[in-house]
């Protein structure tokens, strides 16, 4: 993989206190002003900016006045479990008991406010719609709420289709004309802002005073709202990491739910060490496997427990849930590259149609979305993976890389194939989407060619972005924690990674596939490196001097601490 050193550009404008290093790094992620790297509360946008939030909250205080059942739709993934859990908590802590909370079952009801999870809330006596994470382009479901007399209100975050649903209010940063100067909030902050609305209208109603019990302090939800950012993998704008950042702060002080204590404790973690990649690779697929494999109701019974013992014995569940689906996973991901490397004429990513479609009869869907990213990390290509949802009917997972904007070409492939696509939905880095199945080799090869066009041919060369050479100095466990601190990183706001060359000291290849290095510096220093799922070349060449591209880490291994690097990049120097 080829190392692309960012430009070096001018950060005079921001604060002199900070490293220069760090403050190097933050002017290359577009940091141009001093309050962007604020993570106070107070510096989040203010709710007042999102369109229909004062129509939902003065809807909701009407139902809760009548006493109406609220119910709340979720989603089958992390995100709309924690969206649904706060509201679902947020409604109790401000003393209102008659909501309850419905999630669709990923393989019974398919995605959002479908017909046929409206039909269930109306059956469970329903009088309010409230969606999470979901609603945006569910016509249909909307459509029969209203027929049957239900409120509807939509929370969601995801891009809207033509028109809009025929909701009673509508919350969404992305909806036409909504003035919200985030746009990537995740379902969760939705939820999270709408509550934090009527938490403020309720109190100006003296709602909270009429029933002699204190404003909530909805902060204490913000573990919550960190969760659900991180695993939906939305970018983490300023408002975003300050989300991410409170969240984290408070499950290190251990003010966390219980459900993420437990999945903490199950995987093997401490409150004390979690950071967005705890969230993101420890705490997210737990969470998301509920929904993959069965019900994502276990995950959101969990995200509600507040009985220790309980929570645990639903993180154990949840762990195991995620153990089958790695497995799954394992074997749909040889099974993928087993195809692609029949359709290739050679081994290389070069022979790869620049648009991948895969396709068996036996795959899970709940995990076609994961095999989709794997294959596209692996290829560097805009990859839908396909199941089967029905005899007649194939649901798709779609992974696009930087370039592509994989929402817009699905609607592209729809305008001029109006045949091809039943449905679909999503963004510009993944989507969803269901075809027929007879309709299956015409996708996939209008897609690979509507790919061709729309990439050049540099897009699809996969490099790893460095922040440059690591100043000796800085080689260190305490600037790796400067850096730690400095956070939160995830998408769109990456971890930094630097680059050198090195000389190898000493080699070992761990469980046949991952490569410990023992690396010397320019100056003489040594540090100790690993390179996981190494090529397979790399575990067995001779290596002398190599140049890799690297994350500084802290390793704790029983009482001991010690700089590590995650070598991202490594090639023979």
């Amino acid at each position: 993989m080829k190392i692309q050193q960012r430009p070096a550009v001018d950060s005079s404008h921001l604060p002199a206190q900070l490293h220069p290093v760090i403050r190097q790094i933050y002017a290359q992620r577009g940091i141009h002003h001093a309050a962007d790297i604020k993570r106070s509360t107070k510096e989040l946008l203010h709710f007042q900016q999102l369109r229909g939030v004062d129509h939902a909250v003065q809807l909701l205080h009407q139902s809760m006045l009548a006493n109406k059942r609220i119910t709340i739709v979720g989603d089958f993934d992390a995100d709309g479990a924690t969206s649904t859990a706060v509201m679902m908590r947020a409604m109790s802590m401000m003393g209102y008991a008659n909501h309850r909370y419905l999630v669709p079952n990923r393989f019974e009801f398919g995605y959002g406010l479908s017909p046929e999870i409206v039909t269930m809330a109306v059956n469970e006596g329903a009088e309010v719609i409230m969606t999470v994470d979901s609603g945006i382009n569910c016509h249909a479901g909307v459509n029969l709420a209203k027929s049957q007399g239900l409120q509807v209100i939509i929370t969601d975050h995801h891009l809207p289709g033509e028109s809009l649903p025929n909701a009673d209010a509508i919350v969404n940063p992305n909806q036409p004309d909504c003035p919200f100067a985030s746009k990537s909030l995740a379902g969760v902050g939705v939820a999270f802002y709408l509550m934090s609305a009527l938490r403020g209208y309720l109190q100006g109603q003296h709602w909270f005073a009429q029933r002699g019990i204190a404003p909530p302090n909805l902060a204490s939800l913000l573990d919550l709202v960190a969760l659900g950012t991180v695993a939906d993998v939305v970018p983490l704008d300023s408002n975003n990491r300050i989300f991410v950042h409170q969240g984290v702060q408070r499950i290190r002080a251990g003010k966390c739910c219980a459900g993420i204590t437990a999945l903490l404790r199950i995987a093997k973690r401490t409150q004390q060490d979690i950071d967005a990649s705890t969230m993101g690779f420890v705490l997210g697929p737990r969470l998301n496997a509920a929904g993959r494999l069965d019900d994502m109701s276990l995950g959101i019974q969990c995200l509600l427990s507040d009985t220790p013992d309980e929570a645990i014995g639903l993180a154990i569940q949840l762990d195991e849930l995620n153990i089958e689906r790695k497995e799954i996973e394992l074997g749909m991901q040889k099974e993928a590259e087993a195809i692609l490397q029949r359709l290739s004429t050679a081994q290389t990513a070069q022979s790869v149609p620049h648009g991948i479609v895969l396709y068996d009869e036996t795959w899970h869907q709940g995990v076609i979305g994961i095999v989709a990213g794997r294959v596209k990390d692996k290829y560097f290509r805009p990859t839908i993976v396909f199941a089967e949802q029905d005899e007649h009917t194939l649901k798709g997972s779609a992974r696009s890389i930087a370039g592509l904007h994989i929402r817009d070409l699905l609607e592209e492939l729809n305008n001029r194939y109006p045949d091809m696509i039943l449905k679909f939905g999503g963004h510009a880095a993944a989507a969803g989407l269901a075809i027929p199945k007879a309709q299956y080799p015409n996708f996939a090869s209008c897609f690979a060619q509507l790919c061709q066009e729309w990439l050049a041919e540099h897009e699809l060369q996969d490099y790893v972005l460095s922040d440059g050479h690591l100043p000796v100095e800085c080689a260190n466990i305490n600037f790796a924690e400067q850096l730690k601190a400095a956070g939160p990183w995830g998408q769109s706001f990456p971890e930094p990674i630097f680059d050198d060359q090195f000389r190898v000291v000493n080699r070992k290849v761990l469980q046949g596939k991952h490569l410990k290095l023992t690396l010397q510096g320019k100056q003489g220093q040594l540090v100790d490196g690993i390179l996981f799922n190494a090529e397979s070349y790399l575990l067995t060449q001779p290596l002398e001097y190599v140049h890799a591209a690297y994350q500084l880490d802290i390793n704790k291994f029983r009482d001991n601490v010690s700089l590590q690097l995650l070598i991202r990049s490594l090639s023979p120097a």
